[in-house]
């Protein structure tokens, strides 16, 4: 079962579903042109944003999705961009984030359906535990102090 979308005005409800998800068996590109397989991040809880630098809503919470990667060190915060490289790159020289970014391109999309978000929209947050179970996902700009609530709960 797919965890449920819930949108950013709701807490982040928990789903049910078991063994990894299907975007761990994945590689993405890293802003100096390396693979990077997202099986990598297995055995720690995962954030995992995606995101344009083309959408504003997502460019918004980039600051917030930043500031709370560097208070919950337990947790890998995660931006993969539906975008391409040279554009992620003149972004980060405006917008710095210290967490991870990587590029899925517009093939993204298809990796966002197949993880619940069956319209496509941006921006969009899957949670998922150490084992890469998905927990729960947000469409739309996230709402700082419930990733928070969530992160720490799910660190209990």
């Amino acid at each position: 079962m797919a965890p449920a979308v819930v949108s950013a005005a709701s807490i982040i409800a928990p789903a049910v579903s078991t063994g990894p998800a299907d975007i761990y068996q994945h590689s993405f590109t890293d802003l100096n042109g390396n693979d990077t397989p997202f099986s990598a991040w297995l055995g720690k809880p995962v954030v995992l944003n995606f995101w344009a630098t083309w959408c504003p809503p997502c460019v918004k919470e980039m600051p917030d999705l930043d500031a709370l990667h560097k208070k919950h060190t337990g947790v890998s915060f995660i931006g993969l961009a539906i975008d391409t490289s040279a554009n992620v790159r003149k972004f980060l020289a405006k917008v710095p984030v210290s967490y991870p970014l990587l590029v899925a391109g517009h093939g993204g999309i298809d990796l966002m359906r197949s993880l619940g978000n069956s319209r496509g929209g941006l921006p969009f947050t899957v949670v998922f535990d150490a084992g890469g179970v998905p927990l729960g996902q947000i469409l739309g700009v996230v709402h700082p102090e419930e990733l928070d609530a969530f992160v720490v709960n799910m660190q209990l």
